[in-house]
């Protein structure tokens, strides 16, 4: 099934991540034509978690600039909160599709939103989950 590029997207913290990166160039602009082709584009709340983490422990930033950081990115895109029907969503999407718990959250979060496009780089390209969200990696 072919991925409709310009779908109401749920974007992946991964994607996300490389909004930030000095490191790869390429992939950096990839992931901010993700965003701006976007017809809606969605993360949730699991998605500032792990990108304030990430931007913390890896990318050694202060507190003050991952706020902006992620101030930036909640006002480019739709927040999905997580809650517990989220969760059990997940737990659910997980024993299907045999991906790992945060992802299949990742997956569930999508799902609840409404999105018909996942954009990650950590999940098989091309799968299609419960008939109607595809999975695109646009760094493939």
């Amino acid at each position: 099934m072919p991925v409709n590029h310009t779908a109401k997207r749920f974007i992946d913290t991964n994607v996300v991540l490389y909004l930030y990166s000095e490191d790869e160039p390429d992939k950096k602009a990839a992931a901010e034509a993700v965003v701006r082709g976007a017809e809606r584009a969605w993360i949730s709340t699991q998605v500032l978690s792990e990108m304030a983490n990430v931007l913390r422990r890896k990318f050694k930033l202060d507190y003050p600039d991952i706020a902006a950081a992620i101030a930036e990115v909640r006002a480019a895109c739709d927040v999905h909160v997580v809650t517990a029907e989220t969760v059990a969503f997940a737990l659910r999407l997980g024993e299907r599709y045999r991906y790992s718990y945060f992802d299949s959250l990742i997956l569930a979060a999508a799902l609840e939103c409404g999105c018909d496009t996942l954009v990650s780089e950590d999940m098989q390209n091309g799968m299609l989950i419960e008939s109607k969200l595809t999975i695109w990696n646009p760094f493939a």
